[in-house]
């Protein structure tokens, strides 16, 4: 084993030098969700491992391969890192009783952990914003999610595409199944390894296999839209006059079905080309069993997430600019007398709004606006013993061509204040 710790497989630091466009992007969901009057939760990244199975189904992939689950050597019990934030969310709406009055308009934002191969794109420790409307059967709140998704596209620049499809009920999933096993059973000869094993466990999904060989067999399955309820259907089709009527364009993809068990009705998700085999950028639909799956009062829903690190790739590419957070001011001294002010000036500037950070560790005036250049601020305050007998400072622009001037410290404040 190397002296040298390294991070683990797949979960990666995030450094000062990309930390300017996760706070961008960070900064613009808080507005954007402020916007449609969705309220902030948190919850914990540890839960027990029995949520995860009872709401995702233990015969999927998330479940069966991806979860990082230990014992507790302390009392026993199963825990698990959360795989994904949906089950967490409603189990905090559970535990804390929030749909006592009504229906709830929630997000949350952060780190969830699979075990899986990393690439670009897929990582073991991942960040996701989710969004969850607990109590509101009706298709509008379907609508709502796709129409906020493509607001905040809108708001970061970029371009992904909408697939939509229609689960139905469970009811219509069972007749779907049963369909579809005989289908698959009667071209057994064709079936892979993963898809032997989900034939009579988990056959929906075989239809989201990324097999070549397979998409012919796949292409000629039973559609569940030929299965669906009458409810459903209408249901569905109201979802698209929404959507039509707001102008946002879709195209109806039959093999979404969604890698988790909960989901019912309207499923959709926003895709790009952009990402090569991760193309999938946000993702949700209705789950409206979940609750009372879970141990709650029956109660319909809806929630979509989207995956942080392939969004800030989508920008990259895009060239979207996240923005420059450096300082406005980066404060030189040099004298005894000068540091002594110097620490005053920054506390002053700083009371009046002005973000500065302040040299340390000494060096010649040379070398500390060397520093100053290379901290990206747009100005740089010079005090030397002379400014500090005089109670004053100099005010120097870093990047534009203007004069410095000797300034006292209201007067640097309201010009940094204009700029």
């Amino acid at each position: 084993m190397s002296n040298n710790l390294q991070s683990v497989r797949g979960m990666n630091d995030m450094l000062p030098q990309d930390a300017d466009t996760w706070r961008f992007f960070e900064d613009t969901v808080r507005g954007w969700l402020a916007a449609y009057g969705y309220r902030e939760i948190r919850t914990p990244i540890l839960e027990h491992t029995g949520l995860f199975k009872r709401a995702i189904g233990e015969v999927t992939d998330i479940v069966e391969k991806e979860m990082y689950t230990f014992v507790d050597e302390l009392n026993g019990e199963s825990l698990t890192l959360r795989p994904e934030g949906t089950a967490s969310c409603v189990r905090a709406v559970i535990q804390n009783n929030l749909l006592y009055d009504g229906g709830k308009r929630l997000w949350y934002m952060g780190p969830m952990f699979r075990h899986e191969r990393p690439q670009k794109g897929r990582y073991r420790q991942f960040h996701q914003v989710g969004v969850e409307a607990l109590g509101f059967a009706g298709p509008d709140i379907d609508a709502e999610h796709i129409l906020m998704s493509a607001d905040l596209w809108k708001r970061l620049g970029i371009s992904p595409m909408l697939e939509l499809n229609t689960l139905g009920d469970a009811e219509a999933r069972r007749r779907h199944r049963e369909r579809l096993i005989k289908h698959f059973e009667a071209n057994a000869e064709l079936l892979d390894e993963d898809a032997r094993r989900r034939l009579h466990s988990n056959p929906l999904r075989i239809l989201d296999t990324k097999n070549p060989a397979m998409q012919e067999l796949v292409e000629a399955a039973p559609k569940l839209m030929d299965d669906l309820d009458g409810e459903s259907l209408a249901h569905f089709e109201a979802v698209q006059k929404i959507l039509h009527e707001l102008g946002i364009e879709f195209r109806i993809n039959t093999r979404l079905v969604r890698g988790l068990d909960y989901y019912n009705r309207t499923v959709f998700e926003w895709v790009t080309d952009k990402l090569g085999a991760q193309g999938t950028v946000c993702a949700g639909g209705r789950f409206d069993g979940l609750v009372e799956q879970l141990g709650g009062k029956p109660a319909p829903a809806c929630g979509f997430a989207m995956g942080i690190e392939r969004l800030l790739t989508m920008l990259e590419i895009e060239g979207v600019n996240g923005g420059n957070h450096a300082p406005d001011v980066y404060l030189v001294h040099a004298g005894e007398a000068a540091a002594s002010w110097a620490w005053q000036v920054a506390r002053s500037l700083r009371e009046q709004g002005i973000d500065v950070a302040m040299h340390a560790g000494g060096g010649s005036f040379k070398s500390q606006m060397k520093k100053a250049d290379g901290s990206g601020a747009r100005y740089a305050v010079v005090i030397g013993d002379n400014e500090a007998a005089d109670k004053r400072l100099v005010l120097k622009p870093l990047r534009e061509a203007s004069e410095q001037a000797t300034l006292s410290i209201d007067e640097a404040a309201d010009i940094l204040r204009n700029k």
